[in-house]
């Protein structure tokens, strides 16, 4: 920043809320101890901390509770930031604000992409931390006001991660959240056809400090985060040398801290060719990695310009990383060119054979600023109807499609199949992660007393209360015998919602895909 405002100004900042997904856990929510949201939202927290210190700033995450009249009354200006799923919640937020009469500001990925989509905001932010917010910064110094016409500020210079601000953690209740987030890297070098993190943030990986990491993981934990942090990186391995250089940081980290996280992460699936990095990994407690497998099909890699998940054998690199204790989470994509009318029989197959516990299973869609939005406008396959589960138009019929959806989402996630493919990680995956030590940290009486009050809600609501709970006993009774309680906790926890979440999107009260516009709920905040 050139220079730094004088003037006072009060912004609110509000995350709109996110529609239900499966990524997002909220069916576990019940059984854990005020967890009211998944993750922090990582990135209008660092607006709220690179906007100048003689501001005061609020801070409301609609997906713990709605921002209310005072908060609106108060404020000069409304940032808002998020994605294209939440397109709705988010105009939704710009409409309350304008009934104060306060001037709105939209930053984020979907303005990013689509700044036509949001006619309605008085400032549009274009891109990442740089010289456009410094623009927005002075404007608003100067006047406040709402301009008499919207104004839409692209950067050019972007900040580099190295000079990010430490997010503003201290502005939301961070143990309210399932998990805490953390960012290292921007950024990946690949071009699935699909994928719109090249478009956004381009494919030269750019990178915090060890140093930085660090001082925002003390941050994290003296100020109460639950018991994992994910990196939100886009490839956590996107750029090999700087994250080998990272890892022994985290470990030390984690060793002089008594291990209170285990890590979490996203990585191209050809990082099972990386055991250095892999080791590291296990060395530091990563626990889980997010993989975008996308399909079991060779040719459709190839056709989507993912052929990096062909330099190992896909099963033999999901067993590579569980050899290291990581259990892997996968993206997968029905509705592909590629698809055949025996897909879901393959992919089923696939999930059984992988044993992978947790896939999040999507129609494609098509987004902006990707190759495939591109060649299927070409084409004329892109279909503008918000009732539809997808914006493509499939190869095959789209009932035919949407029907596979919901056969595979109903026998990968009966309460049996999600059972044993977490019995079998507790007994090929799990062994394979470091023994962490009882130190202070992870046996603090406030770990204690969740780890009570979770166990005790999960036998309650699951192995009482719920219709699958012979299944749930059937899982429950060998760790019991052997006093897994850490396992009889934290797989119930994820296998519910993973259950629940199911049941729904089978009988339609759930999207086909995280990104689809069909709106099945009001798009108002969370009361």
């Amino acid at each position: 920043m050139t220079s730094l405002p004088t003037e006072r100004r009060q912004i609110l900042c509000v995350f709109p809320r996110y529609s239900p997904s499966f990524g997002t856990f909220e069916y576990s929510f019940p059984l854990l101890d005020g967890v009211s949201a998944f993750m922090p939202p990582q990135g209008l927290l660092v607006v709220a901390a690179a906007l100048p210190a003689t501001w005061d700033v609020r801070f409301c995450d609609e997906n713990l509770e709605p921002a209310t009249a005072e908060d609106f009354a108060w404020a000069d200006a409304v940032f808002v930031s998020g994605m294209h799923i939440q397109r709705p919640q988010i105009n939704d937020i710009c409409r309350r604000a304008h009934a104060y009469g306060k001037t709105t500001v939209l930053g984020g990925p979907s303005v990013s992409a689509c700044p036509e989509q949001y006619p309605e905001f008085d400032y549009l932010h274009v891109g990442e931390l740089g010289d456009a917010t410094d623009e927005v910064i002075s404007r608003l110094a100067r006047d406040p006001s709402r301009p008499t016409r919207q104004i839409v500020l692209t950067t050019r210079a972007r900040r580099e991660l190295g000079d990010f601000p430490i997010p503003a953690y201290g502005l939301v209740p961070l143990e309210r959240y399932f998990i805490g987030s953390i960012q290292f890297s921007s950024g990946c070098p690949y071009q699935c056809e699909f994928c719109d993190i090249p478009g956004l943030y381009g494919r030269t990986p750019r990178l915090k400090t060890p140093e930085q990491i660090i001082a925002e993981l003390d941050i994290l934990l003296a100020r109460g985060t639950n018991g994992a942090v994910y990196f939100v990186d886009d490839n956590f391995i996107a750029h090999r040398r700087a994250v080998r250089e990272l890892l022994p940081h985290l470990v030390k980290w984690q060793k002089r801290n008594g291990y209170p996280f285990y890590f979490a992460c996203e990585a191209t699936l050809n990082i099972a060719k990386r055991p250095e990095i892999l080791e590291l990994m296990r060395e530091a407690s990563f626990g889980t990695v997010f993989c975008g497998i996308e399909t079991p099909d060779p040719d459709a890699l190839r056709a989507m310009s993912k052929e990096h998940n062909l330099m190992v054998p896909i099963v033999e690199a999901i067993r590579t990383l569980n050899s290291y204790g990581l259990e892997v989470v996968s993206g997968i994509i029905l509705g592909l060119d590629t698809d055949k009318a025996n897909s879901g029989e393959a992919l089923v197959e696939f999930i059984e054979r992988s044993n992978i516990p947790m896939l999040t299973i999507n129609l494609l869609q098509a987004l902006p600023r990707t190759p495939l939005w591109d060649r299927l406008a070409r084409e004329g396959r892109l279909i503008h109807d918000d009732s539809r589960e997808s914006n493509v138009d499939f190869k095959l019929p789209y009932e035919e499609v949407l029907a596979t959806w919901r056969d595979c989402m109903d026998r990968a996630y009966r309460p049996e199949a999600v059972f044993a493919r977490f019995a079998y990680q507790i007994r090929e995956t799990y062994p394979h992660r470091i023994k962490l030590p009882n130190s202070p940290q992870r046996l603090s009486f406030r770990n204690i007393r969740r780890a009570v009050y979770m166990l005790c809600r999960i036998i309650w609501e699951v192995g009482v209360r719920s219709n699958y709970r012979k299944e749930f006993w059937k899982f429950a009774r060998p760790l019991l015998r052997r006093g897994d309680i850490e396992n009889l906790i934290a797989v119930p926890l994820v296998a519910h919602h993973l259950i629940m979440f199911s049941r729904e999107a089978v009988a339609g009260r759930r999207n086909a895909s995280h990104y689809s516009a069909r709106l099945l709920e009001p798009a108002i905040a969370a009361e």
